[in-house]
């Protein structure tokens, strides 16, 4: 299993080119599952999860082909409803095949991911607004198993009961060819889904209002080809600059839209640093400036991300002051506390809140990663620490961050993988 091996203490300083949204290119990937036209997509980040969604696409009967840097041509129709519990297992978003499969071939059969059963977990938020459309649903031997009466899904007004990204670009996939009009009411707001909107009117779908709580999808006969550019990862962006924040050093983030980081670019001056943004870059200077303590409150879109929670903590961790930082999205995602805290952080649980009293440094440690995002944060801590810091379990870091160590190096830090 590969480790990081990390050489604290190196202010990072340079330029980096953001990769495209893994958030975004699942769900525009398995949307091409809509159309028998070929698709090209750009900007497709090198991760791992997205080999997993092309995969899939190949189990259903499509094809897909390498044309260029980060680019790929999809094709053919999909013949097979099955997304079966092999790559499933291993990538959670694949639950985001039923809307799209129910809507072209008018039934499914998604396998749940291990442990996941309707009711208490999210997934059934997109069964309740599927069943809205029309489709009928069964759950045998960890399957979902979805059909129509006639063969299409038709439109709906459906009010999510909890804010929801994958459960609404479900709909949204599913709604794009169902019959009549369907309106998402509580719809996501984040970035992805404005891009996974935008994507499928390239193909000819007809819909309104993403990017607000209401989105209206007048289904269409069929999709077509289309061309199409992801967009890049604010995730990745934010994890860049304050990286260098928490290094007190100086980075150019470019081929990323600022105003998807909003929320976060807010929260990074308050804590004292320096940011410019350009049309297509964000500029952030940390050098000779204090990290001042600021509390963070998670929220849907577009509030602050959950997904740039662990990494603003080892700010919080190294600031002049004390802070908190709430999670309100998920439950047990702070599970790189106690990793953190074996690198000399001054962190302590309370609920679903962390107390953070500011240290002087962080000290070199082995580590665990227990999650993508935890595995940032603490690449992060190894990157601004004293002395070597191991990180084990990486391999949820090749899930979100394309090619990462490379990019941390050509930035001055110091990152070897170790294959063990």
């Amino acid at each position: 299993m590969d480790k990081f091996e990390i050489v604290g203490g190196k202010a990072l300083q340079g330029e980096v080119n953001i990769s495209g949204a893994k958030n975004a290119a699942l769900p525009i990937i398995l949307a091409t599952l809509l159309t028998s036209e070929t698709v090209i997509l750009h900007n497709v980040p090198d991760l791992r999860d997205v080999k997993t969604c092309f995969k899939l696409l190949t189990m259903m009967g499509k094809s897909y082909e390498q044309i260029g840097d980060n680019s790929f041509k999809i094709s053919n129709a999909v013949t097979s409803n099955i997304a079966p519990y092999e790559l499933v297992k291993t990538m959670r978003a694949s639950i985001l095949a039923l809307g799209p499969l129910t809507a072209y071939l008018g039934a499914a059969e998604v396998s749940l991911p291990g442990g996941c059963a309707i009711g208490a977990r999210p997934v059934d938020l997109h069964v309740k607004g599927l069943q809205e459309m029309g489709a009928q649903f069964e759950l045998t031997d960890g399957y979902i198993r979805s059909s129509t009466h006639d063969g299409r899904l038709h439109g709906a007004t459906i009010m999510m009961d909890k804010v929801s990204v994958t459960g609404t670009e479900n709909l949204m996939m599913a709604a794009s060819l169902a019959q009549g009009t369907t309106i998402i009411e509580n719809a996501a707001r984040e970035p992805e889904i404005v891009d996974l909107a935008l994507f499928l009117k390239a193909m000819g779908a007809n819909i309104k209002g993403e990017g607000s709580d209401t989105i209206t999808i007048e289904g269409v006969e069929k999709l077509h080809e289309c061309e199409y550019s992801i967009v890049s990862d604010r995730i990745e962006a934010g994890t860049y600059l304050i990286a260098a924040m928490a290094s007190h050093g100086e980075v150019v983030c470019h081929n990323i839209l600022p105003s998807t980081l909003d929320p976060v670019l807010v929260k990074l001056k308050k804590a004292n640093a320096l940011v410019e943004v350009k049309d297509n870059s964000i500029y952030l200077d940390m050098r000779n400036r204090d990290i001042l303590p600021v509390d963070i409150i998670t929220a849907p879109h577009p509030g602050f991300p959950t997904d740039m929670q662990a990494q603003f903590m080892v700010l919080n961790a190294l600031a002049k002051g004390s802070s908190s930082i709430t999670e309100t999205i998920f439950e047990n995602r702070f599970m790189h506390v106690p990793e953190l805290i074996r690198m000399g952080a001054n962190l302590s649980i309370q609920g679903n809140s962390v107390h953070c009293i500011g240290v002087d440094t962080l000290k070199g440690a082995q580590v665990m990663a227990t999650d993508l995002r935890a595995s940032a944060s603490l690449v992060i801590a190894g990157l601004v620490a004293q002395g070597t810091t191991v990180v084990d379990r990486i391999y949820h870091m090749d899930r979100g961050y394309e090619h990462i160590e490379r990019k941390i190096r050509a930035l001055g830090g110091t990152i070897e993988r170790i294959s063990s």
